[in-house]
């Protein structure tokens, strides 16, 4: 099989994917020292043929490709979307639309959370895909038979599960499930990389107004300073180095200086200055503009409560063979048990009516949980 090199055969190639309503797509990229992923080899497939597309090839533009990711007619099938559609975003403003994520179906189907691809297609096919190239540097050049053999399987039996995921959806009427979640997989928030709302990403706990907006301003500079040097956020600053400036908001580099979590002399590096000055700026904030914190919750059962969920939790996933990742998190379960009107997933659609409904009943008593003959069974009270 030719690799493709040009914009010429790229456009023909995927001329001749558009004619198709179902094609599946994968991506080969780097991103371990770099902010923004390196797109090196795009795979794709219909029923007729699978294509591999240098993307570093020189002089080639990649615009049909990206054109074809847009085209409304043509399903596109992933495996773990997330990162390909961000590369897609990140590179040409587009977001692939319609997809469907074999790995988001597989766990409303029951086959666990976050089931690996090579796992996937082994349990559908039973086929074992070979994963000697899936850590291979792929920005080197030029790309061996061996790559090249590995990037067409991937998308080759991508078909095969797409196949049988989508009629085991249609069986089980939860087509509607997924497509719930390939609207959270499309929407350009979901992508949404701007400065401002980095410090959402941290899972520092910040207990008073000044210490979250000196988090705010101290995540926003080092995401600023991240993209423009295009490295991982890691090679500019830690995330416990950035909780640590938030709870002790040092004012000066002799301040900035003491905390353990920065490396020695970092405060006399460039940078230095540049965290200072978002320190005072979080500081000088209006503290009344600032989200609200989330309190400590004031049940002195609420622990014991979130065990109980996640008895029904898990219950409720084996009954239905739903993975319980997809149903809720113990984020979700935690805010359940402090507001019955959490805006949690798990309390909307599908999920309220698999699970929601009843976590509700059983904090409030309508429903209990017993054991009978060694299983967890509920319990309908009146």
């Amino acid at each position: 099989m030719d690799l493709i090199t040009t914009t010429s055969d790229l456009a023909a190639a995927c001329s001749r994917l558009a004619q198709h309503k179902v094609i599946t797509v994968d991506t080969e990229f780097l991103r371990e020292t770099t902010y923004y992923p390196l797109l090196c080899v795009v795979q794709m497939a219909s029923p007729d043929e699978a294509v591999v597309i240098d993307t570093l090839a020189p002089g080639i533009d990649l615009k049909p490709f990206f054109e074809l990711m847009g085209n409304e007619a043509v399903l596109k099938v992933f495996h773990a979307a997330r990162q390909d559609i961000e590369i897609v975003w990140h590179q040409s403003g587009t977001i692939p639309h319609p997809i469907f994520d074999t790995q988001v179906a597989a766990m409303v189907l029951g086959y666990g959370d976050s089931i690996a691809y090579d796992q996937l297609v082994e349990r559908v096919t039973g086929h074992r895909p070979d994963k000697t190239h899936r850590f291979t540097d792929w920005s080197r050049r030029p790309l061996t038979p061996e790559q090249m053999h590995y990037a067409v399987s991937d998308v080759t039996h991508l078909r095969d599960v797409f196949a049988a995921l989508d009629a085991d959806l249609k069986k089980r009427g939860r087509n509607d499930w997924v497509s719930e979640e390939m609207e959270i997989l499309t929407s350009p928030r979901t992508y949404d990389f701007h400065p401002e709302r980095a410090w959402e990403r941290l899972k520092t706990r910040v207990r008073k107004p000044k210490e979250l907006a000196v988090l705010m301003e101290v995540a926003a500079w080092r995401e600023q300073e991240a993209q423009s040097r295009d490295v991982p956020r890691s090679r500019v600053m830690k995330d416990d180095a950035v909780g640590d400036i938030a709870t002790h908001a040092p004012t000066s580099l002799e301040r900035l200086a003491s905390l353990r979590s920065l490396p020695k002399g970092f405060d006399r590096s460039k940078w230095g200055t540049d965290i200072i000055a978002a320190v005072q700026r979080g500081l000088a904030r209006d503290p009344y503009t600032l989200p609200k914190i989330e309190k400590p919750r004031g049940n002195s059962n609420g622990a014991a409560t979130v065990e109980l969920l996640k008895v029904l939790l898990r219950m409720t996933s084996e009954r239905h063979a739903v993975a319980s990742k997809v149903i809720a998190t113990v984020d979700d379960l935690d805010q359940i048990a402090a507001d019955d009107h959490a805006d949690v997933p798990a309390l909307h659609g599908w999920r309220r009516e698999l699970f929601g409904e009843a976590a509700i009943a059983l904090k409030h008593g309508r429903l209990a949980l017993a054991i009978e003959k060694g299983r967890v069974v509920r319990v309908d009270r009146a």
